[in-house]
């Protein structure tokens, strides 16, 4: 288990490397050029700049979350071709720089949706929620608001470009199916794979968030059957999976420790995170600690400890705790203690198995 720890650079996180630094057993920095929109060609200056800096501090920068997919090509339209070849050129030249897997997401629209940012919690903290009766009656132009209110720093996947957009989107994703969205990741992946291939990168899909339709756009990413899917599409490794426990988890129908003892050799980066949800659907984000929430993290952890599992784990969305004024799920007190609680689990289990 390779620990890391979500950033997103100097003029746009309030967690600092050094900060990080004083987590144990942190190895690598996941990162991105978060000010690249999505489309957009990362170039091999910009790229080692980033990949310097985080590499002075003793960080390794295997991981790269996210080059995000411009929606032109979810939708099959315009100039997919050229934002595909622009993708095509990143992965290749995030190579260059040691670069071993890319993070990505095939989401409509929305990526990760949550309908409070700072949801109040029984022991006073706060934390991501989401409201399956609200969203069913809300207005997606209120969510943008709610969402890009929440916070001066950038979130993935509600980049102000994109949601400048929101009517228009909505208006081509009534041509889109979810047998259209499949055949336009196909064509994606037919596109990117061979090159990922060539330069040694996996491309590991993150799970729909969450894993049901939401605003009548399609959802695929879901559970077992959409990873059997994507296997069929292209059997090469280097077509991969984001295992996030959080994500897939927040439907009750994924096990998710199934899932892991049996997609783990596929899914060379893991995100780890507890839920919990109710009767009705609706989820909060809890802390990492198995009993707060509704996903078995213990399971979930020896599934990978009994597979020797040797990916990168980081620790995600975490509460806000003792006042810490933070990007929305990203501040660096809960997701310290979630990475513990992770090591601890892992130190114990090595001991039940002989130090393995």
């Amino acid at each position: 288990m390779n620990i890391t720890f979500r950033w997103y650079g100097r003029d746009n996180d309030t967690v600092t490397l050094d900060h990080i630094r004083q987590i144990p057993n942190v190895k690598g920095i996941v990162w991105a050029l978060h000010q690249k929109a999505a489309g957009e060609l990362w170039t091999k200056e910009e790229i080692r700049e980033e990949a310097d800096y985080i590499q002075s501090k003793g960080f390794h920068i295997d991981v790269v979350e996210s080059v995000n997919v411009h929606e032109d090509i979810k939708l099959g339209i315009g100039n997919r071709d050229l934002y595909i070849d622009n993708y095509k050129q990143t992965i290749r030249n995030l190579a260059e720089v040691g670069v071993k897997v890319i993070c990505y997401n095939f989401m409509p629209i929305f990526d990760w949706t949550r309908t409070d940012m700072f949801h109040p919690l029984e022991d006073g903290s706060t934390a991501l929620y989401f409201d399956k009766e609200k969203v069913q009656n809300l207005d997606p132009q209120q969510l943008v608001k709610t969402v890009s209110e929440a916070s001066d720093l950038t979130l993935p996947g509600w980049e102000p470009e994109r949601m400048a957009r929101i009517a228009e989107l909505f208006e081509a994703y009534k041509e889109v199916d979810e047998q259209k969205l499949w055949d336009n990741l196909r064509y994606f992946l037919d596109a990117i794979i061979p090159v990922a291939e060539e330069v040694g990168i996996r491309m590991a899909i993150h799970p729909d968030d969450p894993p049901y339709s939401i605003f009548g756009l399609p959802r695929i990413i879901t559970g077992a059957a959409s990873y059997e899917k994507l296997i069929n599409i292209n059997e090469s490794l280097a077509n991969s999976f984001t295992f996030c426990s959080g994500s897939m988890g927040a439907s009750p129908e994924n096990d998710m420790v199934a899932i892991a003892e049996k997609y783990a050799y596929r899914s060379p980066f893991a995100h780890i995170r507890n839920v919990k949800i109710d009767e009705n659907g609706s989820f909060a984000e809890t802390s990492h600690f198995t009993s707060d929430g509704s996903i078995n993290i213990k399971g979930i952890v020896k599934a990978l400890h009994d597979q020797n599992y040797t990916g990168y784990v980081r620790p995600d969305h975490g509460r806000h705790l003792w006042g810490e004024v933070c990007r929305p799920g990203y501040g660096l007190y809960d997701r310290a203690l979630g990475i513990m609680y992770l090591n601890g689990l892992w130190d114990a289990y090595s001991e039940q198995s002989g130090g393995k």
